[in-house]
């Protein structure tokens, strides 16, 4: 069976390589450059603002929300905006206490430390953050038995800032250790468009508002995804019409990359497949699903999955995956005679 690389495709929103830089030049740099996200971005103008007002650290922030959407964006325009440096790391490269302790030791009074995935850090090292973020201090044991040490370190006073996808598998203890808490969304057509036309500028790019409208759209309302289909459908522009990105051209580019209207690729559309084909539109076990796509239970639930439920074209019942109507009439198929009439598509697991 072949085998897709699901997690690099255009419509995925995890990060690929590159993309995660800090000097990235489509990375706005300041909030009032940064598009969308009006409730959490006014909160935080008030915040940051009232902050150095009183020449106080800004309190910890936690951003959670569906990969993409701006969390590393934001910890950027936080730093920038208090005028002072920004460190950055991510839970699973904290593999023990000492990491910890050396990131925050060479902290400067007022600098903000950004945790990306700060739900993959292990206990260990959540016990060494508790202090540092309630009391910015760190306890120290060196050596064992009867030759162990303890030492009680101070710490400038930091801002962090923790970025999650899963907000849900946060300890109690670390979630309520941040005084600011923003949950980020996806974002409406009209404000990728903006985006869409803003990136388009930095780097050079003709596109009127059709074709960034039609870019938008197709986007999932994601950043990541608009920016990364944009620098695609210029290749096709250079080629077909003068290197300027209009409607036309931006939909035969997103055809010929198989990414249809609602921003559904050929991935999408063949697990759709395979549930109504093979298993009569469900429900089936998720690991039934991977084994039959050939792809893995996990990525298919971090990565396929969030969008086609989002959009009311898949559901999670108690006894696996199910297509729904408007997800069959989306592929062109019949609705089938589901397997067991005591599921229904309402239902949630």
């Amino acid at each position: 069976m072949e085998d897709f690389d699901f997690e690099n495709r255009i419509v995925s929103p995890t990060e690929i390589m590159g993309e995660n830089d800090n000097d990235n030049p489509l990375r706005p740099k300041k909030l009032d450059d940064y598009i969308g996200q009006d409730k959490a971005k006014e909160n935080l103008a008030v915040f940051i603002e009232a902050a150095k007002q009183r020449n106080e650290t800004l309190d910890h922030v936690l951003l959670y929300g569906p990969p993409g959407l701006g969390k590393t964006t934001l910890s950027g325009i936080i730093a920038n905006e208090l005028g002072v440096n920004l460190r950055i790391t991510s839970g699973p490269a904290i593999e023990k206490p000492g990491d910890l302790a050396a990131l925050l030791t060479n902290l400067n009074e007022g600098d903000v430390l950004f945790i990306d995935e700060i739900h993959r850090i292990s206990r260990a090292v959540e016990e060494i953050l508790y202090p540092a973020m309630e009391d910015f201090a760190i306890d120290i044991i060196t050596g064992k038995g009867q030759m162990a040490v303890s030492y009680h370190l101070p710490l400038p006073h930091f801002t962090l800032v923790g970025a999650t996808t899963r907000a849900g598998q946060l300890t109690a203890p670390l979630r309520d250790r941040f005084g600011v808490s923003l949950r980020l969304e996806l974002y409406t057509p009209e404000e990728l468009a903006k985006i869409v036309k803003r990136s388009a500028a930095i780097l050079g790019i003709p596109v009127d508002d059709e074709g960034a409208l039609e870019i938008a759209s197709r986007s999932r309302g994601t950043p990541r995804i608009a920016n990364r289909m944009l620098k695609r459908v210029r290749d096709f522009a250079q080629v077909m019409s003068d290197g300027v990105i209009t409607l036309k051209t931006a939909q035969i580019a997103l055809e010929r990359l198989e990414i249809d209207e609602l921003g559904l690729d050929s991935n999408d559309r063949r697990m759709l497949n395979a549930i109504v084909k093979f298993y009569r539109g469900g429900p089936v076990g998720l690991e039934t699903l991977a084994a039959a796509i050939g792809e893995e239970a996990v990525t298919i639930e971090d990565v396929i999955e969030p969008y086609l439920m989002q959009i009311g074209f898949l559901n999670r019942t108690p006894r696996g995956r199910c297509i729904t109507r408007a997800g069959c009439l989306h592929i062109g198929l019949e609705m089938p005679d589901m397997q067991d009439p005591q599921i229904k598509f309402e239902d949630q697991g």
